[in-house]
């Protein structure tokens, strides 16, 4: 299967020390070089940029600026965003992991298919990568600290596990 990753759901993973489950659920995740940039340039953010640049099953590919720049404009979307919906056109990609809204309603719009943080904690899950209170409390921190995770969205994982 071959996956691309937008920013955010690879920080929401470092966060929580998980992003092992990407390795483990695809293998290989490719990345563009905005979103490799976006992980790596605040210097806050150390620790977490070294294990992205030493992870050996996340993999860095350029874009072509124009697309990218006329796919921004059109769309209003952000580089790293833009850059891996255009990533998933041109390598063929099966999914592409995406968690902000219009952006996943845009991918949804061009046929791709799509998983954010939530469906990467689910899928996990049914392999048994990660348990039902890990996902809890994991998912509870993850809201108290500031993410967006809609309530319906979080029922509905609780539900299936």
């Amino acid at each position: 299967m071959i996956v691309v990753s937008d920013t955010t759901p690879l920080i929401t993973l470092l966060k929580i020390n998980r992003l092992d489950l990407l390795q483990k659920l695809f293998g290989v995740v490719y990345i563009p070089q905005g979103v490799f940039a976006e992980l790596t340039s605040n210097s806050d953010f150390y620790e977490e940029a070294n294990e992205v640049r030493g992870c050996e099953f996340i993999r860095i590919q350029d874009v072509n600026p124009d697309e990218v720049s006329l796919f921004r404009r059109t769309t209003g979307l952000d580089l790293g965003e833009s850059e891996a919906l255009i990533l998933t056109d041109r390598i063929k990609a099966d999914l592409v992991l995406l968690d902000e809204v219009r952006a996943r309603q845009i991918a949804k719009n061009i046929g791709f298919n799509i998983m954010g943080t939530i469906g990467i904690f689910r899928a996990a899950y049914k392999k048994s990568f990660i348990s039902a209170d890990e996902i809890r409390g994991v998912v509870d921190a993850l809201r108290s600290s500031g993410r967006h995770i809609g309530e319906q969205l979080f029922n509905d994982l609780l539900d299936s596990l």
